[in-house]
């Protein structure tokens, strides 16, 4: 991507792009300190008749339109950086909604979080493209080098987001009475109803604990006022894209255009056989924020304990996603035995879900299992998602736009099934998923490195240039 800069700037002008930079993945970090808090427990305060998992699911829905037809015109209509603060608003009706959960409330607000995601999340990239080529033209510093400092700098503090949105719900959640979700029954009674045999849609009633009104009143004012200060973070703080007139060269694919490119992409063999993966990925994170806490942490030891149960799991998410991308062990291993050693470790949590009898005095089982799960989320999320883009060079638009389709569904599916199956089901579906996506990504990962091995024997021929292909390897 080169764009053309057409104003000059003091070579100061660098820090301020810093500071921009820090300002939005700030914002981010504190706006989805409040959805993410929310989302993680619509399993257990909106169980009934699975209304939390069909809010979720149709926040996805939502994503998947607005992703493809959206981002384009809200970023021509009100610029990069309205784009990013009025999209947070979209997400306020959601946390609103919990003083009054209903279909009729809950379902319009998960659409709304949909259609406002797509230009979220494309304006924030959007942005920090811009300005890596404003900043590498004042510092000669690279402009991929830089994009890839600032996402670096984004997803550092953006993962913080689960610390504080999990320790808010529980702190919230766990004062005063904090029983074990099983209200109606006998301790005994909790392996029999708890766990792998956990059923939302018969079992949410009797199992579930519900909150009081006025801690659900609390979380949601707290909620409420992080997306506020989210937004107003970047309108105050963050410097409007028009100081960097980069001209049309920054514009981005229209929504047409890029379903065109997507769905062109997905018909390639290596992109088809790459979805089962990349779905997967959205399965396993939806499997775990709503069935795990759900049939495990709330049912068995308390829904102000899915807070900190979540805390473990994102902190160890967050050292993984380092540890796997920049740290000493994903340059000594690389990608597929990270990915091999991920699958091993999920297929064991898989197989402790289906056999381990969860009890309300051994809570410290569940946190093994986050932090294991966040470590395997780490790598499915970075290694899955770099592979994605490497497989296209040119195309990566499209490619990541086919990684968020699936990992979308992915999502949907385990939201939507999630009140109606028992948990074994939903377990066995789920490494059934993992061992046929991991299948299909290794017979990708061969047929890159016979294609880098081929051209390597013509380049004395021919004098191919192998530059596209070495970080593949």
């Amino acid at each position: 991507m080169t764009l053309k800069v057409e104003k000059e700037f003091k070579p100061s002008e660098t820090k301020r792009i810093v500071k921009n930079v820090v300002i939005i993945s700030s914002a981010f970090m504190v706006h989805f300190t409040a959805y993410g808090g929310a989302a993680n427990l619509q399993s257990s305060i909106n169980a009934e008749d699975g209304l939390g998992m069909s809010s979720l699911a149709a926040v996805y829905a939502g994503l998947i339109l607005s992703n493809i037809f959206l981002p384009t015109a809200v970023i021509k209509w009100i610029g990069t950086k309205w784009a990013i603060s009025l999209s947070f608003v979209t997400y306020m009706p959601f946390i609103a909604a919990q003083l009054w959960p209903s279909f009729y409330t809950m379902i319009p607000a998960g659409l709304c979080i949909g259609l406002g995601g797509g230009p979220l999340w494309c304006s924030k990239s959007t942005y920090l493209a811009v300005v890596s080529e404003v900043h590498s033209k004042l510092s000669n510093i690279s402009a991929e080098v830089l994009l890839a400092r600032f996402l670096g700098i984004f997803f550092m503090l953006f993962q913080f987001h689960q610390v504080w949105g999990n320790l808010i719900s529980s702190l919230v959640l766990s004062s005063g009475d904090n029983q074990a979700a099983v209200t109606a029954i006998n301790a005994t009674m909790i392996p029999e109803i708890c766990g792998a045999n956990f059923l939302p849609s018969a079992d949410a009633a009797e199992a579930l604990q519900r909150q009081p009104y006025e801690k659900i009143q609390l979380l949601s004012g707290i909620y409420l006022a992080c997306m506020v200060a989210a937004a107003l973070m970047v309108a105050i703080g963050v410097d409007s894209m028009e100081r960097y007139d980069t001209g049309p060269a920054n514009n981005v694919m229209g929504g047409g255009e890029m379903l065109m490119a997507t769905l062109k992409l997905l018909a390639e063999p290596k992109m088809s056989m790459m979805t089962t993966i990349v779905a997967f990925n959205g399965l396993q994170q939806g499997f775990f924020g709503a069935d795990f806490t759900a049939a495990f942490v709330s049912c068995a030891v308390g829904t102000g304990t899915v807070g900190y149960v979540m805390l473990a799991s994102g902190v160890a998410a967050a050292i993984g996603c380092y540890v796997t991308c920049f740290g000493y062990i994903a340059k000594v291993t690389g990608r597929m035995p990270l990915i091999c050693a991920a699958t091993v470790i999920h297929m064991a949590l898989v197989a402790t879900i289906l056999l381990w009898k969860p009890q309300a005095n051994m809570s410290y089982v569940m946190y093994i299992i986050a932090v294991l799960w966040g470590f395997c989320d780490s790598v499915w999320l970075v290694q899955v998602n770099a592979f994605v883009g490497i497989l296209f060079p040119g195309r990566e638009k499209a490619a990541f736009s086919n990684a968020h389709l699936w990992s979308a569904v992915g999502y949907i599916i385990a939201y939507m099934i999630s009140p109606y199956l028992r948990t074994s089901s939903k377990a066995y579906f789920l490494g059934t998923t993992m061992l046929v996506g991991v299948f299909l990504y290794l017979i990708v990962e061969f047929q890159v490195k016979k294609e880098i091995e081929e051209k390597k024997t013509e380049e004395p021929v021919n004098g191919v240039d192998n530059k596209a292909f070495t970080i593949a390897e």
